[in-house]
């Protein structure tokens, strides 16, 4: 076994620890592997083992890197699910509609309202999630908890998109009842907004918390999907520049 599959394995024993501790079925989670600064070989090694969804944070080494994965292995790369899990500037609006098949990062109606535009016609429509900055970082991407509501509503009504649920990116905090404790605030707006409901909401089921050092709280708290980066493909090493 390759260490990626073997990680891979660990990781989903993880998910389903958590899982029994929090009382949900086993599998009512998915596992979202962040590529990101790894190449095309480690996807590759991922999705032979069974791994079918990446996240990447940078557009243009995301676009590389499906393209690579497709050079490398084209029917296994058809089966492959592509999340951008990073913020998107406008300018980058229409590659990300052209190539991802999600977006968890949508904080600004002008994002959303560009992928509508731009997501072409032949492609299903664009999987979307609201990211919301529910510990209140000034510099942090993220929409506040008060103002998620009416953004997640104004999405839910453009074409080409459909709105699936939220995504927030904590700051890191020491023990499990923390943890909880900061992913509870998102399950609490995820929840609001669904009571609420209305059209275009029909399908808001997605609730994109935790990483590889708190996946356990995410899931204690009601994540249905965790994003694992070093978990899987372990340490990343940033070029310097």
């Amino acid at each position: 076994m390759t260490t990626i599959a073997s990680q891979l394995q660990l990781v989903a024993q993880r998910m389903e620890r958590a899982c029994t501790a929090a009382g949900r079925p086993a599998g009512s989670v998915q596992l979202l592997a962040v590529s990101k600064t790894f190449g095309a070989d480690a996807v590759q090694a991922a999705a032979q083992a069974g791994q079918r969804a990446f996240g990447e944070n940078y557009i243009q080494e995301g676009m590389d890197k499906i393209a690579a994965v497709q050079a490398l292995e084209p029917a296994l790369a058809a089966q492959l699910q592509w999340h951008c899990i990073g913020p998107i500037q406008s300018n980058k609006t229409r590659l990300v509609a052209a190539h991802f098949d999600w977006v968890h990062t949508i904080d600004r109606l002008k994002i959303a309202q560009r992928l509508s535009e731009q997501r072409p016609a032949a492609l299903a429509p664009l999987q979307v999630c609201i990211q919301v900055n529910v510990d209140g970082g000034a510099s942090k991407s993220g929409v506040p908890p008060g103002e998620a509501l009416a953004l997640a509503q104004a999405v839910a009504q453009l074409p080409r998109l459909q709105l699936r649920g939220l995504m927030s990116i904590p700051d890191p905090v020491a023990g499990f009842a923390a943890q909880c404790a900061v992913h509870q605030r998102g399950r609490a707006v995820f929840d609001a907004i669904a009571a609420v409901g209305g059209p275009g909401l029909e399908r808001f089921d997605t609730l994109s918390l935790g990483m590889t050092g708190d996946l356990e709280a995410a899931i204690a708290a009601g994540s249905t999907l965790v994003r694992v980066g070093s978990g899987i493909f372990g340490v990343r090493s940033y070029a310097a520049g």
